[in-house]
């Protein structure tokens, strides 16, 4: 039993697809598009959990929300999370939008706030 996430080294192809229905409800479809293709091609970085909801301005899911329980549970059998995806650059009122990954941020952060979160960032066109 794991008690730290282990990582995938790249993201899997459904996250660039939620990626972009997500980036859809926030931006016209082809901007959405264009930035999940770019997601597709971006550098992995780490950054911490609690750096990652604070820059995003979004809030902690509690432990019993289903995904974050699902990601918990992940971690404790020793299954790999995918990566993160980031867009940096000010889509509304946030300056970084979490296009994927929400849930596998929180579920890091309930292990620990210093946990590194791999994750692939690109900024707004």
């Amino acid at each position: 039993m794991s008690d730290q996430p282990v990582w995938m080294s790249q993201p899997e192809d459904h996250d660039y697809d939620a990626a972009r229905q997500y980036l859809s409800l926030l931006a016209k479809p082809e901007i959405a598009q264009a930035v999940a293709d770019r997601l597709r091609t971006g550098t992995l970085m780490t950054f911490k959990a609690k750096d990652l909801l604070r820059s995003s301005r979004l809030p902690l899911l509690h432990e019993e929300n289903a995904h974050v329980k699902k990601d918990l549970k992940k971690v404790a059998e020793g299954k790999q999370l995918s990566p993160v995806l980031l867009v940096r650059g000010k889509i509304g009122e946030y300056p970084l939008t979490v296009a994927d990954g929400y849930h596998r941020i929180c579920a890091s952060y309930h292990l620990d706030e210093n946990t590194d979160i791999p994750c692939v960032m690109v900024d707004l066109l």
